[in-house]
């Protein structure tokens, strides 16, 4: 038999209005709290959600919205949104985009529908273009992804410095042609690229940038190409690749053909994962404060909450290089 709201106001004694305040967290007496709260374990009374949405003009709940939750920087920015989401006493909605505008716009109705309270979003450029334009009633925070200036509050790392320094460091170390392998369907890539191209030219050096799908396979396949028998693309000697998952795709193929990290190829990329700590020397990486970067974000889209007129904040954090072996000095690495 179903419980309704008059049989716990019925247990604990009190009007059905003083269970409700109680259920929304509103003013009343500890005692009355109290025993409105055993009436409501002794009945077993579960609120129903989508009649109190109808009621209300959101539902407490956090909508976020990531490209592939398959990458670890996505999964650990998710754990840090769903603990301060916890904490605030508000849920979470998950969905993963695979990085296309089509579920991006999917999803967005979805958060509309579901009343969310806010949205954490990092969106790939089609849909960053026209997001402004979605007539969306909830505030959005953008993470990992740059928007338009003014439009929304963002959270992002200081990417074009970070790319920079991962070529500043191979540089220091004796490589020279040194190719950037970059995804294709994001504002963090295009940012990474820029940092990527200006520290090349800044050493003398002549940037060889690969923009592809930013997923494993297709790095693998991009290196394969490099290494085909007959293939008049002149071999690099060092890597930069700008996401985990392209990381892991170079190292498949590096494997796969034989090749000795860093021997035969040195390689640098984003994000510490514990794998990548693991693979041959260790590989170079920039490590991002991804807690930081989810509990940032939700600091901003509360903030957005209490004051909605305030003017937009762009909190752009840094990276910390951490070196391993898969960047040894260059003729180190081929003794």
């Amino acid at each position: 038999m179903t419980v309704s709201i008059k049989d716990v106001a019925l247990k604990a004694g009190v009007s059905v209005a003083t269970v409700s305040r109680v259920l929304g967290s509103g003013p009343v007496s500890d005692a009355l709290r109290a025993r409105v709260e055993e009436a409501v374990a002794a009945t077993g009374y579960r609120p129903n959600l989508s009649a109190r949405r109808l009621r209300s003009q959101h539902s407490q709940t956090i909508g976020l919205i990531v490209s592939d939750i398959r990458n670890p920087f996505f999964t650990a920015v998710s754990r840090a949104v769903e603990d301060a989401a916890f904490q605030a006493g508000m849920r979470v909605i998950l969905c993963n985009t695979d990085e296309n505008p089509d579920r991006e716009a999917m999803y967005l109705r979805l958060m509309q529908e579901e009343r969310v309270t806010g949205l954490i979003f990092a969106p790939t450029r089609t849909t960053l273009g026209r997001l402004d334009r979605a007539g969306l009633d909830f505030p959005v925070v953008l993470i990992d992804r740059s928007g338009p200036s003014g439009l929304y509050d963002s959270v992002v790392l200081d990417n074009q410095q970070a790319a920079a320094a991962l070529v500043g460091h191979l540089h220091a170390q004796g490589y020279r042609r040194i190719a950037g392998l970059f995804g294709n369907t994001s504002t963090t890539a295009v940012e990474r690229h820029g940092g990527y191209h200006a520290a090349m030219i800044e050493h003398g050096l002549t940037p060889d940038a690969r923009f592809v799908p930013p997923y494993a396979e297709a790095a693998e396949a991009e290196v394969a190409g490099w290494l085909a028998d007959g293939s008049s693309v002149v071999r690099p000697d060092a890597v930069m690749v700008s996401n985990s998952l392209l990381l892991m795709g170079v190292v498949k193929a590096a494997r796969k053909h034989g090749l000795s990290i860093p021997g035969d190829l040195a390689l640098a990329g984003f994000d510490n994962e514990a794998w990548t700590e693991l693979v041959g020397p260790g590989l170079t990486v920039i490590e991002q404060p991804v807690h930081e970067i989810g509990c940032a974000a939700m600091n901003l889209l509360f903030e957005r909450l209490d004051v909605p007129d305030r003017p937009t904040r762009k909190v752009v954090l840094s990276g910390t290089c951490v070196v391993r072996g898969s960047t040894a000095p260059w003729e180190a690495s081929r003794v």
